[in-house]
């Protein structure tokens, strides 16, 4: 248990600028320890009377950045050494054997925001700000501190800084003290740049730290779904230090209205709950919040089991898992001096806008992270690119940043710029073991993954089994030697091209797929990945296109987790001709000695398709329209969509062109999406392919849209709309909105990748009829159950419709029992599409059938369940 606001009561005590030492340093807290320390000692002792474990010291704005506003920048040391001594003394008076006091050396941010790209906000060097911050964590250490406390965090690169200066203070004071690490998110869920509660976890876990968690911001009724996150994820004791409650502006001052009844109500749900381990009060919280809580605590629980939890990485705002469901993590490869002609031009020129454009580009189509590589033999300064660029595309795309080098002064000047967690492309040990134990170290330090190549001194492993005895002996020199996590490994088992005949590459591509296969058996917890159109360098492109993507899926039946290619160069597996995935196997397998002739006499024929070409277009005529529409859907062809579908409504003369409109929605659109969703969820289509296909879906929609009858009027209702957290993609969700908004409800519909907090508020802002959430991956579904849960607990009556590719009605009558073991009474509806969604929003909206559909559903959840 932490005490409260040290802030707060100093503030009751009505000081003047006397005891502040003057005009000029009024308001400096932390120079009261210096000035008038009793005013100090007397909040440590009445947090210390209430029960208080641990005591801050008052600290808080007590760097060089913060101190220097009031011209005190030449005090660091002796202010912050007395902070600690006064609190140091205060805590060992007052511990016993049955109950010890502990020091947590306070230390507040800078007040600059390095992540950003502001000339004033981020005019400081990452270095320069970890140094701001050894000198503070050093003087604390030295004046008897028992751990040491990030709080109030706003800027995710700002506490990497942080953790490194205090690792650094370490090393110069010789000591080792815990550090809890903690970020302040808004009513949003989000740190101040757009942090989300993944991404910080992900960012800032593996880099040292002791204790994760939230304080200040908001009261602890805001922080429950975060906790709840970190609680479920985290591998290290949670701490939670909330305001009393949302400040309220009460004639110019900030007013907390939470009292310690319902705070510590709040605060023991947590621990009791949630299996947080650390609390206390932030802003606007006096002794009697924390006695409160010490009077309900158990200090006894048992610690709660460590979670299972899938490697991530991260970009500043958004997590994303390296082992997707269905595999592989795309890596977009087009940012690359070293393979587009284009990119290399645009990073000569400087033209950061253009080169945003692609990066944006390959994320809209699919890409998880982005490879960066910017070396070029025109230039030596490779460091500056790497770190400009880095900045850049950290505040312009949402996926994680690959950082293309194998240069270690890049690789430090790259983790020092990215807000977010990397992965490092790449090392080796093809020099020795030197140069990789140094990246390894960095690795460590600012908790990256790394790619990690099947080379030696040997040079490049061409057999499974010199794969295999590479791989061993850098899991042996990252997880042994320098503290790595398995999960921290990509392994990179190598493609050779096989358009050169060359008799030694024959075997090459069968060699590396079971190089990945005992990879993966043999050194668990690894991962692993592929630069997968190395295997066709040489050939045309449609062999290419071909190759590659026969690799690809052998590669990911292997076991691949993550894969370096561009899109555009792939097809799916299974719209291959049999004759030509033959080809390409028979290469690729090493099954017929004269595979590479006959595939490259094959395709001297084929001639490259180009946007709106389509091969057996004779074939595809003589298809009727619906079919040939689900075709252009699943094969993701723009042309002719308007056109066939004139077709189909011409067809259907007989009925109104409203009705025959719903019949081309229903018949057609909707299972040609369901038959893309179940080819992704099987594997045989991967996110690209999804994203174009929901492109042509849009397209046949939008056009619809202009048959589709419109009612006019008073609303039947309304329905706010949500793609749940962590899922990216609105295909069903858009075309529920279209279906609904054209019969007369009016649909708020919030986007995707929508946390639960902001649902549930805006719902009730909005007095919604219904609440719909959409995900089309297995992972984020579990949102689902979580937003059920939350407005169960806070007492509301909102009915919630699920769908997506991931849901099925089981799904949806197992989250209607929630966690207090009972049904969410307003009731969870499964709608297999969008006209089943119109359906289930009709009956609840007419008193006579809502009951009836609410009993129907609450039977078949006891049948599904086994309740009586």
């Amino acid at each position: 248990l932490f005490d409260g606001a040290m802030g707060t009561n100093l503030d009751r005590q009505n000081l003047t600028p006397e005891h502040f030492g003057g005009e000029k340093t009024a308001g400096c807290n932390d120079y009261l320890v210096i000035t008038y320390p009793q005013a100090v000692e007397k909040v440590h002792r009445s947090f210390l009377e209430a029960g208080s474990d641990v005591i801050e010291t008052d600290s808080f704005r007590a760097n060089r950045l913060t101190l220097s506003e009031f011209g005190l920048g030449d005090q660091v040391s002796e202010i912050n050494h007395a902070a600690a001594s006064l609190a140091r003394r205060l805590a060992d008076e007052y511990s016993t054997p049955e109950k010890p006091r502990f020091v947590a050396g306070s230390m507040g941010p800078s007040g600059k925001l390095i992540s950003t790209e502001d000339p004033e906000m981020s005019d400081i060097s990452f270095d320069a700000l970890a140094d701001i911050f050894k000198e503070q964590a050093a003087a604390l250490i030295e004046g008897g501190v028992d751990l040491l406390l990030i709080e109030t965090s706003q800027d995710i690169l700002e506490v990497k800084a942080v953790i490194t200066g205090i690792h650094s203070a370490f090393e110069e004071t010789d000591q080792v003290l815990p550090i809890q690490a903690q970020v302040t998110l808004d009513t949003t869920g989000r740190m101040l740049l757009g942090t989300d509660i993944a991404a910080a976890l992900a960012i800032l876990e593996g880099m040292g730290i002791d204790v994760i968690g939230l304080n200040c911001s908001t009261g602890p009724d805001y922080m429950r779904e975060p906790i709840r996150f970190l609680t479920q994820n985290a591998n290290l004791p949670v701490s939670c230090i909330p305001n009393a409650g949302l400040p309220l502006n009460v004639d110019g001052e900030a007013v907390y209205p939470m009292k310690p009844e319902p705070f510590s109500e709040l605060m023991l749900e947590f621990v009791n709950d949630y299996g947080v381990r650390v609390v206390g009060g932030c802003c606007g919280t006096r002794e009697d919040h924390i006695q409160l809580i010490n009077q309900g605590l158990n200090r006894n629980r048992p610690l709660p089991q460590a979670p299972e939890k899938e490697p991530v990485l991260a970009s500043p705002v958004q997590a994303v898992t390296m082992t997707q469901t269905p595999p592989p993590f795309l890596i977009g490869e087009r940012l690359n001096t070293q393979g587009s002609r284009r990119f290399k031009r645009l990073i000569m020129a400087e033209d950061y806008d253009t080169i945003i454009e692609m990066a944006r580009s390959q994320v809209d189509s699919g890409a998880h992270g982005l490879d960066i590589c910017v070396a070029l033999t025109e230039s030596d300064n490779e460091v500056a690119l790497m770190s400009k660029l880095v900045k850049k595309l950290a505040n312009a795309v949402p996926v994680p940043l690959v950082i293309d080098t194998t240069e270690v002064e890049v690789i430090e000047a790259a983790l020092k710029a990215n807000p977010g967690r990397s992965l490092i492309n790449s090392t080796h040990l093809e020099s020795g073991p030197e140069k990789a134990g140094q990246i390894f170290s960095l690795a460590k330090a600012f908790n990256a993954a790394v790619i990690v190549l099947t080379i030696d001194e040997d040079g490049m492993a061409k057999t499974a089994e010199h794969k295999l005895a590479v791989a061993r002996r850098i899991y042996d020199l990252a997880v042994e030697d320098h503290g790595l996590s398995p999960e921290d490994l990509v392994y990179d088992a190598l493609t050779f091209t096989l358009a050169t005949g060359d008799p030694e590459l024959r075997d090459s591509a069968l060699q590396t797929l079971e190089g990945i296969r005992r990879i993966k058996a043999e050194l668990p917890g690894v991962l692993t990945s592929l630069g997968v159109s190395n295997v066709s360098f040489g050939l045309s492109t449609p062999a290419r296109a071909v190759l590659n993507s026969v690799m690809l899926h052998h590669a990911v039946e292997a076991g691949l987790d993550m894969a370096i290619v561009n899109p555009a160069h792939i097809k799916p597996f299974a719209e291959i001709p049999e004759n030509e995935r033959k080809l390409a196997e028979d290469l690729i397998l090493n099954r017929d000695p004269d595979a590479l002739s006959k595939l490259i006499a094959y395709f001297e024929n084929v001639e490259e398709d180009t946007e709106g070409s389509i091969s057996g277009q004779e074939l595809l005529d003589a298809m009727p329209p619906a079919e040939r529409l689900h075709w252009r859907i699943l094969h993701r062809h723009k042309a002719d969509v308007e056109a066939d579908i004139d077709i189909l409504l011409e067809s259907e003369k007989d009925k109104p062109r409203s009705e025959a409109a719903v019949d081309v929605l229903n018949n057609v659109l909707l299972p040609a999406m369901k038959d893309v969703g179940d080819k992704f969820g099987a594997g045989e289509l991967i996110l690209p392919f999804v994203l174009q296909s929901a492109e042509v879906m849009k397209i046949a929609v939008n056009y619809l849209e202009n048959y589709l009858e419109k009612k006019e009027g008073s609303t039947k209702g309304k329905l706010v709309l949500a793609t749940v957290y962590g899922d990216v993609h609105d295909i069903g969700k858009n075309l529920v909105k279209t279906i609904l908004s054209n019969n007369g409800y009016e649909v708020v519909d919030l986007g995707k990748q929508v946390p639960a907090e902001t649902i549930i508020s805006r719902a009730v802002e909005e007095k919604a009829d219904a609440i719909g959430l959409s995900a089309l991956l297995v992972s984020t579904s579990r949102q689902m159950p979580l937003i059920i849960n939350e407005l169960d607990r806070r007492g509301l009556s909102i009915p919630v419709l699920i769908g997506g590719a991931a849901i099925n009605p089981r799904f949806g009558k197992r989250i209607l029992l929630t966690e207090a073991g009972h049904y969410y009474e307003p009731g969870v509806f499964y709608c297999k599409d969008a006209f089943e969604g119109l359906s289930t929003m009709d009956a609840l909206m007419n008193p006579g059938k809502k009951e009836t559909l609410i009993q129907e559903t609450h039977k078949a959840a006891d049948y599904e369940l086994g309740r009586d």
